[in-house]
C-alpha cells in the first residue's frame, strides 16, 4: 500500500462513525427508545428531533434529557424554588426563610397595588366619559321634529 492509499485510509476513518466489531457503531446510544423519541420528535418539531438526535450522538440516552433540560432551565432562568437553601446552620437558614417570605409578602402587596391602580383608573376614565357624555347632552337639547 502506497502512502497516498495509508492517508486516504486514515481520512475515512477520521469520517467514518467507528464501527467496531460488536455492531456498535458511533458514539450514540443507538437503543429502540432513543430512536422512537428522536422520530417523534422529527415528527413533532423538527428542532426537538435534532436536539433528540444530538443528544444520542453524545453518548447518552433520551431518557436522561428530560432532568439535563430542567437543570439547564432552572440554571438559565433561575427556577423558582419555594425557600431558601440550606446552609447548615439553623439559626441563619431561619433568618433567611424570614427574609424570603417578607420579600414574597411585599411582591404580593406590590401586585395587589397595581391592580387596585389599574381598577381606579378604569373607573376614573369611565366617570370621564360620563361627564364628557352629560355635558354633550345638556350641550345639544333633542331637536323636536
Amino acid at each position: 500500500m502506497s502512502s497516498s492509499d495509508s492517508s486516504k485510509a486514515e481520512k475515512s476513518a477520521e469520517w467514518s462513525w467507528h464501527c467496531s466489531g460488536n455492531g456498535h457503531c458511533g458514539s450514540g446510544k443507538w437503543s429502540g427508545m432513543n430512536i422512537f423519541a428522536m422520530v417523534l420528535g422529527f415528527i413533532f418539531f423538527w428542532p426537538v428531533g435534532l436536539v433528540i438526535l444530538f443528544w444520542i450522538l453524545s453518548g447518552r440516552h433520551v431518557r436522561d434529557l428530560p432532568a439535563a433540560v430542567k437543570r439547564q432551565w432552572k440554571r438559565a432562568f433561575g427556577g423558582a424554588d419555594s425557600g431558601a437553601p440550606d446552609t447548615g446552620n439553623v439559626v441563619f437558614n431561619a433568618y433567611q426563610q424570614t427574609q424570603y417570605d417578607r420579600i414574597s409578602e411585599i411582591k404580593k402587596e406590590i401586585r395587589d397595588r397595581a391592580r387596585r391602580f389599574g381598577e381606579f383608573r378604569a373607573d376614573k376614565r369611565r366617570r370621564a366619559d360620563e361627564e364628557e357624555f352629560s355635558q354633550f347632552m345638556a350641550s345639544n337639547p333633542p331637536r323636536e321634529s
